[in-house]
This record gives C-alpha cells, sequence and structure tokens, in this order.
C-alpha cells in the first residue's frame, strides 16, 4: 500500500515516522528500508492530531486517554495529560498504574481488567470465567503481566463489575453498553490526586471499586457514578496543573473520548472554570487519527 500510495502520488518518501512500540509490524518494517526513522510515542501522536486541527490554540492541555500504547518507561500508558504543543509535549499527569495479565486480550476480555484492579486493591475476586485462576496464579507470579495506566481499561473493568461483560466480541463493547445506560449527571466519587515520586500527578481509580461492586445500587446508577467521577478526575488534574503551568485550551483526544457522555460532561465542567475546550471536527479521536498527528509531531521537531 504505501509503494502504491508513493507510485500513484508521484512521490518517494524520505523519511519514516512511526509508533514507538518496538514489537509492531510497521516499526520492523521500517527498520528495513534504509531511510531515516522518526519514533513517535503514541499518546503525543493523539495530541498532536488534535493540535493540528486547531492551530490557533498556543500552549495545551491534553487529555489522551485510550486503551494502550507504548509510553516512555515500557509500561502500557493510556490515561495521559500532556502540556505543552507538537514537539514539545511533558506528560503532567496519569492514573495509578495496575498490572494486567494477557497484554492485548484484555481488549476482547473485560473480566482481566476488573480482575487486575481487584486484586491490585488486595481483594480475592474470582470471575467466572475459564482460565481465571490461572490468570491469577500468573498475576501473583508477575508472569506475563503488564503494568498500564489506561483509562480504557477502567472502562473495560467497569463494565464488568456492573453489567457483568466479562468477555467481548470486539474492543470497546463494554464501555459502550456501560455508556448507553447512564443518566447524565450524578454525584461524583472524588478521586484521590498525589504525586509519585518522579513528581508526575497521578489519580487513583481505588475509591470507585466499592460503588462499581454495590449490588444495591441500580446498574444505571453505578455507570451514572462512574461516568461523572471519570469526568470529574479529569477536571480536578487540570485545575492543578492549571497552578502551575498556563495553558490556552484543554484538549480531549484518544478513544476513550468518543464517549460522548463523558465529553459532555467534561466539557460542562471546564467551561464552568472559564476553561476552553477542544475536541476533533474532522481528523478521528481513536488510531484513525494517529498517522495525522505523528506527521503533525515530526513536523514540528527539529
Amino acid at each position: 500500500m504505501i509503494g502504491d500510495l508513493q507510485a500513484l502520488y508521484g512521490v518517494t518518501a524520505g523519511r519514516i515516522v512511526r509508533d514507538a512500540h518496538p514489537g509492531y509490524a510497521s516499526t520492523k518494517w521500517a527498520a528495513r528500508q534504509g531511510l531515516p526513522v522518526l519514533p513517535v510515542q503514541h499518546h503525543r501522536a493523539h495530541a498532536s492530531a488534535l493540535a493540528g486541527e486547531h492551530p490557533d490554540v498556543g500552549d495545551w492541555l491534553v487529555f489522551a486517554w485510550d486503551g494502550v500504547g507504548y509510553g516512555d518507561d515500557g509500561t502500557l500508558w493510556g490515561g495521559e495529560a500532556f502540556a505543552g504543543a507538537p514537539g514539545r509535549w511533558c506528560r503532567v499527569a496519569s492514573f495509578r498504574p495496575f498490572r494486567i495479565v494477557g497484554g492485548d486480550r484484555a481488549g476482547r476480555e473485560p473480566w482481566r481488567s476488573a480482575a487486575a484492579l481487584m486484586w491490585e486493591a488486595g481483594e480475592s475476586w474470582a470471575p467466572p470465567v475459564e482460565g481465571a485462576a490461572l490468570a491469577a496464579q500468573a498475576w501473583r507470579a508477575g508472569t506475563n503481566v503488564f503494568e498500564t495506566s489506561a483509562v480504557g481499561r477502567l472502562f473495560d473493568a467497569a463494565a464488568c463489575l456492573v453489567l457483568g461483560r466479562a468477555v467481548a466480541s470486539f474492543e470497546g463493547q463494554g464501555p459502550m453498553e456501560l455508556e448507553s445506560i447512564a443518566r447524565c449527571e450524578a454525584s461524583p466519587v472524588r478521586l484521590g490526586l498525589e504525586r509519585d515520586s518522579s513528581g508526575l500527578l497521578r489519580t487513583d481509580w481505588l475509591a470507585l471499586l466499592q460503588v462499581l461492586r454495590d449490588d444495591g445500587l441500580a446498574s444505571a446508577d453505578r455507570a451514572s457514578i462512574f461516568h461523572e467521577s471519570m469526568a470529574q478526575a479529569l477536571v480536578d488534574q487540570a485545575l492543578k496543573v492549571r497552578e502551575e503551568k498556563d495553558f490556552d485550551a484543554v484538549g480531549l483526544t484518544g478513544g476513550v473520548f468518543q464517549n460522548r457522555l463523558l465529553g459532555e460532561r467534561v466539557v460542562a465542567k471546564l467551561v464552568r472554570h472559564g476553561i476552553d475546550v477542544r475536541l476533533h471536527r474532522t481528523v478521528p479521536a481513536n488510531d484513525g487519527g494517529l498517522a495525522f498527528g505523528q506527521v503533525i509531531e515530526a513536523m514540528a521537531r527539529p
């Protein structure tokens, strides 16, 4: 396809921009081409895709929330906030990381995310699915375990705990079902926000587990509280960052922000604080906009 497109448009590539993940097929292909290669971290590409649609904004605070992306430290990011602009993004906030068994399988098996949160919280939780006992052993032993801060996996976990969605036929099915039963507003659970040893702001998801597991609450109520709590967590991060860094607008990008309810609640809350909020208009918020963001990021670097 790459060869066909170059032939069609009469151009020849002079350098290659790729995702920073070392295991992708595109990474291995790029290394064989004999051209200069520029790796771009996944969530910075998301942030740059949004910035490319809004060139009037100088300094940003962009929230890139999705299911997974290879981070600078080799862990799987997905709940990140970046200050700056294309070519100079600085990671300023994230979520408390948790260890998940099975890597990419978690996207189609939400029980893995729910189990990871429960086990991280010290709970002995056994989902009624084949392989759960073996996964628990692997988690305790640290075998095939990956550390992640992905908000997409938090939504998967919520869908499993609230709706019993243990296995999905496509990635995002559980979160879509969770959104479909949630109402517009609810009282949020206030989540802890502290700096880690590196100075990065981290939101702690732990307080959500009690509500998500409360069978005395209707599923719709729990779904509503979860959405409102995640929206409030983002706003809390934004207000904390604003105490130390100036920015012209907050941006929302990544596959999680295909969730209309979440996006609307975040926008409403930020606007009440006098903060300009920018969303994607043409380029997809999910990985469909990633290549565009990689190009914007590459063009902004020296």
